[in-house]
């Protein structure tokens, strides 16, 4: 036999997203394709990338972000400054980029209908680095981002554009997940001058290992998503109850969110609808300080937006993200 061969046996099998052998080979059948920054005329948005994180890598590479500027921003002064976004991106922590035809259409309408400067964070991604690589680098991305609260970072569109009061972290699916953990860390690690208002979560990947409210108890259902849990996590320690996908488990600190506001959206027809649900009463209950407010889609799917974004309930999302952003009320 030749050792030099690689192993055909698998250890994982999540098709039509991944493949994972048990030599360590990971097969990504979805979200490789990616597109360079540019200008989008369509939405008079420009973006680029730069790099947060020169020692940590991703496919051999620094980790870096994209930024995203609606053209014609003024910096005569404060007041001109726009809401900064901080989006993290979806796709189980698994498969998907910022860089992804996806997440950059989006990024261009997001940032477009909320009038916000934005950064989309890339970080490393399971199984090769198991959660939570994927927290951490987030977390150090925006304390990078916080870097330029003097207007003495390295990144000028930050300096000159960016409202450091005005901070909102946002993030779909797995995104949605790690959004949250950096909202409770934001309220433990204070970063001066750095304010975060708000956070969207959007149909947020938590899970559990007995279901709740309406959730399915179709045994193949409930053994994708604890199965690729345990892939990107790769612990048996609390399984699909850990609080890195279960926030509501006992124990778990809600209360220590750090931000004013949350706006939770669920859709429908998404498997993960009722620990929406779930988050979102449990987050109320929990003696933390801000308001929480929830969306559900009638109707639609997990990241219905992401897939059909020019359909009227993606439409209808998009507004209510940035009302949620322009609110005019204190932190």
């Amino acid at each position: 036999m030749d050792s030099t061969k690689p192993s055909s046996e698998i250890a994982y099998e999540f098709s039509p997203l991944i493949r994972v052998y048990k030599d360590g080979r990971v097969e990504r059948f979805v979200g490789n394709d990616t597109v360079p920054p540019s200008f989008d005329p369509k939405t008079n948005v420009d973006s680029k990338d730069v790099v947060y994180s020169p020692q940590n890598s991703n496919n051999s590479n620094a980790l870096s972000a994209r930024l995203y500027l609606p053209k014609g921003t003024n910096n005569n002064n404060n007041n001109n400054k726009l809401p900064l976004l901080v989006y993290i991106h979806g796709g189980g922590f698994c498969i998907e980029t910022p860089f992804s035809p996806f997440y950059h259409s989006y990024l261009n309408a997001l940032v477009s209908a909320c009038n916000v400067v934005a950064v989309s964070v890339d970080y490393r991604r399971a199984p090769e680095n198991p959660v939570p690589c994927a927290h951490d680098d987030s977390w150090a991305a925006i304390k990078w981002v916080a870097s330029h609260v003097n207007g003495s970072g390295p990144e000028d569109w930050l300096n000159r554009y960016a409202d450091f009061q005005r901070v909102f972290f946002a993030g779909d699916s797995a995104g949605a997940n790690i959004a949250h953990h950096m909202g409770i860390r934001n309220g433990r690690e204070i970063l001066d001058g750095f304010n975060v208002a708000g956070i969207v979560l959007v149909h947020p990947y938590f899970w559990g290992s007995t279901p709740v409210g309406n959730e399915t108890t179709d045994a193949k259902h409930r053994a994708f998503f604890d199965g690729i849990w345990r892939m990107g996590y790769r612990s048996e320690t609390n399984g699909c109850d850990d609080p890195w996908i279960n926030p509501c488990v006992e124990g778990s600190s809600l209360a220590s969110m750090g931000c004013a506001r949350v706006l939770v959206f669920v859709a429908e027809k998404d498997k993960l609808a009722a620990r929406g649900w779930l988050y979102y009463e449990k987050l109320k209950e929990s003696g933390w300080k801000g308001r929480a407010e929830i969306v559900e889609t009638k109707g639609e799917s997990h990241v219905f937006h992401l897939f059909n974004p020019n359909s009227e309930n993606a439409r209808v999302m998009l507004q209510q993200i940035a009302s949620f952003f322009n609110l005019q009320d204190k932190p």
